[in-house]
């Protein structure tokens, strides 16, 4: 364990003025490490070393980017036993996910950002012939639209992936020529300032990374509210982000927001069902099902919704719940007591609201470390809280429909619309049910992602949309040069 980590504000590792907060392992209850515990004034001072070095990096030529970028790629794997164990310990993922959806991921988001930064930012547009002029004569205007970055760009990244989820910000944001200003999850800190470390090695100018942790609101708050900060790019809860979204609105600084979701699963009648299964299972492995885009609503025909509960129930059951460290586990722990006691406050819920619990229910059997049973409710009804409201945890719940109409208003009957998912043998009806759903996405036959589609939310799921290329267009700012031709 290491002991006093430190800030990294303008290419400086700085004493913190608030002390330190221990980290803990979800698993263990032990302490991981300890945490610096930023002042709204560092937070400030970390934005404006950023606000100075944006004019140098900006116009740092892309090929310059790209090979910090790339270095950093190679530096995380180079480093990914340690890296994915610090993972492992303070965000209770299993080594397995640690290392090759963590760690893996977050270096194959750089070295995609490496290539993003050679991709060409003008388009040429076509000529117009305008009319008179203020010298009465017309004109052919020839244009260009310019992809500018934004600036300053604060991250604040998600507990759920301190990996994949900072380097899904921050790659981007470097390759467009912005500087940022980061603030991990609280629960688990420590691998983003590892991650600043290798940005450092890997040769990114002073300035252009800054790290700033805390456990007090006030910290993402003051990251949120510095005047030298023009974006804000957050992963986290819909409650938290309507907050952000407030206080950008004051300042009108560009935000990029990925919020809660409540994915519907519709599976008909001529689904393959071993395959839904196994995709719906992963809601109860996946991170324990602290996974925003988790099917965490399953929509079944009447004509398989029994056997889909028992193919769900058997897959939960069979499921083994432990140390995260041991080959064989599936489900790991949830991020905290507090989150533990919130998930169980929804199974408890479930119970009263009248729901079938077919799976789970219990808390699995040990003295340490913060676990929760994959649970499974059938026979819900739309109404229900368990139903509507986004839990985080491993638990899904099943409700019945007759056809396809039915179908697609349960799955919209939602406050929310990030990820749905449609399982149907017959092709032409997947895709005419996808393109009916409000969802940002929706994976036909598949839970898995492609990286180049764009991601992010309808409705309360989130504002804009990042990945692939998209992501370079989120974090720029379009210009336009018009000339006589």
């Amino acid at each position: 364990m290491r002991e006093g980590e430190r800030l990294f504000i303008g290419g400086r590792w700085v004493d913190p003025d608030h002390g330190h907060y221990e980290v803990t392992d979800p698993a263990t209850e032990e302490v991981v490490g300890l945490a610096p515990e930023a002042s709204r004034d560092q937070v400030h001072a970390a934005a404006a070393a950023a606000r100075e070095a944006f004019d140098g990096w900006s116009r740092t030529a892309p090929e310059e980017r790209a090979r910090i970028l790339a270095r950093t790629a190679q530096l995380i794997r180079d480093r990914a036993g340690p890296y994915a164990e610090l993972a492992r310990a303070e965000s209770g993922a299993t080594t397995a996910t640690a290392r090759g959806m963590q760690v893996a991921v977050g270096a194959a988001r750089f070295e995609r950002y490496a290539r993003g930064a050679l991709e060409p930012v003008e388009e040429p547009l076509p000529p117009q012939v305008n009319a008179a002029g203020p010298m009465g004569k017309a004109a052919v205007l020839g244009a260009l639209a310019v992809r500018r970055p934004v600036g300053v760009v604060t991250c604040i990244t998600s507990y759920n992936n301190p990996w994949a989820n900072p380097a899904g910000k921050i790659a981007p944001a470097l390759a467009m020529g912005n500087t940022v200003l980061v603030k991990p999850a609280p629960q688990d800190p420590l691998s983003v300032l590892r991650l600043a470390e290798a940005l450092a090695e890997a040769g990114a100018p002073p300035g252009v990374v800054n790290v700033v942790t805390g456990s007090r609101p006030d910290v993402g708050a003051a990251a949120v509210d510095a005047p030298d900060v023009d974006m804000v790019s957050f992963t986290g809860s819909t409650q938290v982000g309507r907050a952000i979204a407030e206080e950008c609105g004051r300042g009108m600084k560009r935000q990029l927001m990925e919020l809660g979701g409540k994915g519907a699963a519709l599976v008909f009648d001529d689904a393959d069902l071993p395959a839904a299964v196994a995709g719906i299972g992963t809601t109860f492995s996946f991170y324990s099902g602290q996974i925003c885009t988790a099917p965490t609503r399953v929509l079944a025909q009447r004509g398989v919704y029994e056997r889909l509960v028992e193919g769900l129930a058997r897959y939960a059951g069979a499921l083994k719940v432990g140390d995260p460290k041991e080959r064989d586990t599936v489900v790991g722990p949830v991020i905290s007591a507090a989150h533990r006691d919130r998930v169980e406050a929804y199974v408890e819920l479930g119970r009263k609201e009248g729901a079938r619990l077919v799976a789970g229910g219990a808390r699995p059997a040990g003295d340490r470390g913060w676990y929760v049973a994959p649970t499974l409710f059938a026979d819900c009804a739309p109404g229900m809280r368990i139903v509507r409201e986004e839990i985080f945890g491993p638990v899904v719940a099943v409700l019945p429909f007759d056809d396809e109409e039915e179908a697609v208003a349960l799955a919209d009957d939602s406050d929310y619309g990030l990820i749905d998912y449609v399982w149907s043998g017959d092709v032409a009806r997947a895709f005419r049910v996808a393109r009916r759903l409000r969802a940002g996405g929706v994976g036909i036959n598949t839970v898995g992602r492609n990286m180049e589609a764009p991601f992010g939310g309808f409705k309360q799921s989130g504002v804009g949309r990042d990945v692939g290329s998209y992501a370079l267009r989120a974090y720029s700012e379009l210009q336009s040069l018009v000339w006589p031709g």
